[in-house]
């Protein structure tokens, strides 16, 4: 996957906008590239701009999002879309014009977090080190060697300084690895990121805390330590925890 999905807010409401762009800066691999007020204009900064993805509201005066999408799909560079919009009788419409998702505002930041791994994994071609791995475990280079975990088998992955650890039910191993790359590749194995330094296995949740400030600290299964949870994730970690 590149280092970031280009990605282009489109909305004639400057609030949705702004609060868009503010969800979206929790993701490490969504770098917002550009926004428009208007289908018209959302055509002309995809061309600019060449994003990868596009959040397009659907109501929009003179050119609606429906439309907007259209003449996107026709660009030589089409970007994928995320269709937005306060009414969901336009769902079977959008999916119509090959959107990658629907999403409904106000933004749900769980559903808003299963769309942008949706859009991820769009992203995602298998590396020699993937191909050549065995099925169902994590390639991880450490020290110089190819190491195959269990994602079972992991805990939770901190990034400290410049140097990813991944604690595991029986060792710990270091690897220059970023997080971001590991959360792309654990994304269908309920790992979840509750701080920008944390990647954590939530099937070894074993307490979620109040803390201070909004922020909550997290119990792992077989550990002293307790993990800090960003209050920019919580919301989204415990509506994951109560499913």
């Amino acid at each position: 996957m590149e280092t970031f999905i280009r990605t282009l807010i489109v909305d004639d409401e400057p609030y949705s906008r702004d609060e868009l762009k503010h969800l979206l800066g929790s993701f490490p691999t969504i770098k917002v590239v550009g926004e428009a007020e208007s289908g018209e204009s959302a055509i002309i900064s995809a061309i600019q701009l060449q994003p990868d993805v596009v959040f397009l509201d659907v109501e929009m005066p003179k050119m609606n999002g429906m439309k907007a999408a259209k003449a996107l799909m026709e660009l030589k560079k089409a970007p994928l879309v995320v269709f937005a919009t306060a009414y969901p009788q336009f769902a079977a419409e959008a999916f119509r014009y090959d959107a990658i998702d629907y999403l409904l505002k106000p933004y749900d930041e769980v559903q808003l977090q299963e769309t942008i791994h949706r859009i991820e994994k769009k992203f995602t071609t298998p590396t020699e080190q993937d191909l050549g791995k065995p099925r169902g475990k994590l390639a991880v280079e450490v020290e110089g060697e190819i190491i195959y975990l269990e994602p079972k088998e992991i805990l939770y992955i901190v990034r400290d300084d410049k140097v990813t650890k991944l604690i595991t039910r029986s060792s710990e191993f270091e690897t220059k690895t970023p997080l971001k790359d590991l959360e792309s590749r654990l994304l269908s194995y309920g790992f979840f990121r509750i701080h920008k330094s944390f990647l954590v296995n939530l099937e070894v949740v074993n307490r979620l805390s109040p803390w201070f400030n909004g922020a909550y600290q997290l119990e792992i299964e077989g550990r002293k330590e307790l993990l800090s949870v960003s209050r920019n994730y919580v919301k989204a970690l415990r509506s994951r925890l109560e499913i």
